[in-house]
């Protein structure tokens, strides 16, 4: 198997950075580039996926760009001290959409684990949490948001290592309203820098998508999204 491509390009514009997203994807899809993980930060700036409502939109965005994109999901945040993976991979036959994210959500809670950080899936809504306990509620440490075409992935994850949490004030991430979200640095107790995180991160997706087996963290108690509906846009039809 082709091993793993990663490009570390520090801060880009969105925008810009969507754009190096499609053209590795067509490349990746003609078989002209093997595998590829981008690894970035963004300027603060607001995406809205297909699934997002009017009302959920920040009112008072702060000067952050609001972009609609074509990813599934609702609308999330990106800004400095937010480690953002975007894995451009072709699934093999044997794994489906499911299993992909099962993996990216298992490579944040291996980071968690390295910080000394508990965390797990919630069955019902996507990404990385930590349970609810004398700290708060259940919280979000980290947000996927995909988008699979010929059997290529786009978009990917965002995990909070030392984001401003105000950013979050200003809309209901991912259309969530009884959860909180939190950082590696909160929950820690000490800045948690991007840099610190990446090459954990790095690890643990270069293991988990070499497609192997793997022994899955136990997850939380189920708990719907609101009106819950898939997070992935799909173009292709799923593999049975």
């Amino acid at each position: 198997m082709t091993k793993l491509r990663f490009e570390e390009i520090g801060t880009i514009d969105y925008q810009e950075a969507w754009e190096l997203q499609r053209q590795v994807h067509q490349r990746v899809v003609d078989g002209e580039q093997p595998d590829t993980v981008l690894l970035l930060e963004h300027p603060p700036t607001y995406t809205a996926g297909k699934r997002t409502d009017p009302h959920e939109r920040p009112a008072d965005p702060g000067g952050a760009p609001v972009i609609d994109v074509d990813r599934g999901g609702k609308i999330t945040f990106h800004g400095p001290g937010q480690l953002v993976a975007y894995p451009i991979v072709r699934l093999p036959e044997h794994v489906k959409v499911v299993d992909f994210v099962r993996r990216l959500e298992e490579a944040m809670i291996g980071v968690c684990s390295d910080f000394g950080v508990a965390s797990a899936r919630v069955p019902g809504r996507s990404g990385t949490w930590l349970g609810q306990d004398d700290r708060g509620p259940e919280r979000k440490i980290g947000a996927i948001g995909l988008r699979v075409s010929k059997g290529v992935t786009m978009h990917g994850l965002a995990f909070n290592c030392d984001v401003s949490m105000d950013w979050y004030d200003r809309f209901v991430p991912c259309g969530i309203s009884d959860a909180g979200v939190t950082s590696l640095s909160l929950e820690t107790g000490r800045d948690v820098t991007v840099a610190e995180v990446t090459p954990y991160l790095r690890a643990h997706l270069e293991e988990l998508l070499a497609w192997r087996p793997y022994a899955a963290t136990p997850d939380y108690d189920p708990k719907p999204e609101p009106g819950r509906t898939p997070r992935i846009e799909l173009l292709t039809p799923a593999r049975s």
